[in-house]
């Protein structure tokens, strides 16, 4: 579904990724990890087209995406901090969403905005939202269009413990209808129970991509966050 090839990008001397080779595919859903700067969101913008790579090549669904912008219809994207007009209410934002993709309602997938309780307060302006509001916001428009691939930043960031656990649920739903989900996030325990693999990328590198299972078996750790630890203990051991 999505395939990255010795892929790199350089913000003047700073490498941010570094002939990074990995390949993502359906029915998957994937932790992208890492210590800040590591690369996690400039990966995620080559995905998006937001950033052009320096060298290397991104397929989409076996094409490659260079100078290609139509596969964008089948991603959601939610990022870590969603900016919006501020005089515009979340009713507008909705529309005008809909109204770029040509799409009514009828078309959309609305599950999130009702259960996050976003119906009940559409008149609201952006400008009065807390940002835990805003959040439900980028939420349900990722899941809106019922895209192939969701690619979620940071996602329970910000939100209260109930509607978090209402993204998640919609997430696991999501994965058992066969979607590509990619979540980063620094908080692994919201992830045990909802991610099938991991990729854990450092200063621009890979450093390794494994399934949960494999993970689990090379470390006797079933938590994530341990399984990760023992991981990179041992990475730093050898290269001690």
């Amino acid at each position: 579904m999505i395939e990255a090839k010795n892929l790199t990008k350089s913000f003047g001397k700073l490498k941010a990724l570094d002939n990074v080779s990995l390949s993502c595919n359906k029915g998957e859903t994937i932790s992208i990890i890492g210590p800040n700067g590591s690369g996690k969101t400039t990966f995620i913008k080559c995905v998006l087209g937001m950033v052009i790579p320096d060298g290397g090549t991104l397929h989409f669904d076996n094409r490659e995406i260079k100078n290609g912008w139509h596969y964008r219809e089948k991603i959601g994207y939610m990022p870590q901090i969603g900016r919006y007009p501020d005089n515009m209410t979340i009713a507008q934002i909705f529309e005008m969403i809909l109204d770029l993709r040509q799409k009514s309602w009828d078309d959309a997938d609305s599950e999130l905005v009702h259960s996050l309780g976003l119906k009940s307060i559409f008149d609201k302006r952006m400008r009065t939202l807390s940002g835990g509001t805003r959040q439900k916001v980028s939420a349900s428009l990722a899941f809106l269009f019922n895209p192939d691939v969701f690619i979620l930043d940071e996602p329970t960031a910000g939100l209260d413990p109930l509607s978090s656990e209402v993204l998640k649920e919609k997430i696991r739903t999501e994965k058992e209808n066969g979607k590509l989900i990619l979540i980063t996030s620094h908080v692994l325990s919201e992830l045990d129970d909802l991610v099938t693999a991991v990729i854990y990328l450092q200063e621009g590198s890979l450093l390794f991509h494994k399934n949960i299972a494999q993970l689990r078996s090379d470390t006797g750790e079933e938590k994530l966050s341990r399984a990760i630890a023992v991981v990179m203990k041992n990475s730093k051991t050898q290269h001690a």
